[in-house]
């Protein structure tokens, strides 16, 4: 599947702002399973970005703004090419699986992936309720996959129930909020009965005729570690796992490692206008 991506990011200021600087984390990743064929970025007003790979491996554009400016805008085109297969729902844990999964080593080595952060924190009896409805988690496949319908099942997709800031505690009981909200749930839970899980962001084609939801923004879902196979991509929001539709930019331990633009200025306030529109260009 080959796609093309473009996305706009447009600061408004309530007045003028000046000594603008931004970090942005929006260029796709290239991996075994997709390939970043052309990407480019616009800001206006103008300026040149330094570009870094950071702890988790992300690519991360620096630029700064001298100038005053009433606007703010980052606009990036993205070529991607992306092939995989399903194959998770078809794979049982074997005994040498289960040896590794619960040694020593294997949790030292994705421990960042193990620990709670201010974003996934959920109190421990939010932690035992949904634990209990999933089920046993002495399989992390099949425990991920229940997981991950629960939350969809439990969880009404509503843009106007939490905002950016919201944490996996406070979202879990009105039960409602976005992918970012989902993504944390499961990966608060994942971590807490001991499964190596990251945070993803990226975009999600959806298509003509499709229930899958998240595309008005960049969409955010989970990769578990699953031993001998590696990250496996998993969607609670759309309750699917990660294939040809998800592109990935960028993976954390939680939003706060991938947000897609960060910056500081010296001024009023804001107002973010988000346009993103992701086009099947090749099947």
């Amino acid at each position: 599947m080959k796609y093309q991506i473009e996305h706009t990011n447009t600061f408004y200021y309530e007045n003028f702002v000046d000594q603008s600087m931004n970090h942005i984390r929006l260029k796709p990743r290239t991996d075994e399973c997709q390939r970043l064929l052309e990407y480019w970025t616009e800001i206006i007003p103008s300026s040149m970005t330094k570009e870094h790979i950071d702890l988790w491996g992300n690519h991360v554009e620096t630029f700064f703004i001298p100038e005053k400016h009433e606007h703010l805008t980052v606009k990036t085109i993205s070529t991607v090419s992306i092939q995989k297969s399903p194959f998770i729902r078809m794979i049982h844990s074997t005994d040498e699986m289960n040896s590794i999964f619960h040694s020593e080593l294997f949790h030292k080595h994705y421990l960042a992936y193990l620990n709670e952060t201010p974003y996934t924190f959920l109190y421990k009896e939010q932690v035992d309720e949904i634990a209990a409805a999933v089920g046993d988690a002495s399989d992390p496949i099949q425990f991920s996959l229940d997981l991950m319908a629960y939350i969809n099942q439990s969880l009404v997709y509503d843009t106007l129930a939490t905002h950016v800031n919201t944490k996996a505690y406070e979202a879990w009981p009105i039960k409602a909020g976005v992918c970012q909200d989902y993504t944390h749930i499961m990966l608060g839970v994942l971590r807490a009965v001991g499964i190596p899980a990251r945070y993803v962001s990226g975009y999600l084609y959806v298509g003509e005729n499709s229930a899958l939801i998240g595309d008005a923004a960049t969409h955010a879902w989970v990769e578990v570690m699953i031993p001998g196979i590696g990250w496996v991509g998993l969607d609670p929001t759309n309750n699917v796992e990660a294939l040809e539709q998800h592109i990935r930019i960028g993976t954390g331990r939680d939003y706060a490692d991938v947000s897609p633009l960060q910056g500081v200025y010296r001024g009023g306030g804001q107002n973010l206008d988000v346009k993103v529109s992701v086009m099947l260009l090749d099947k």
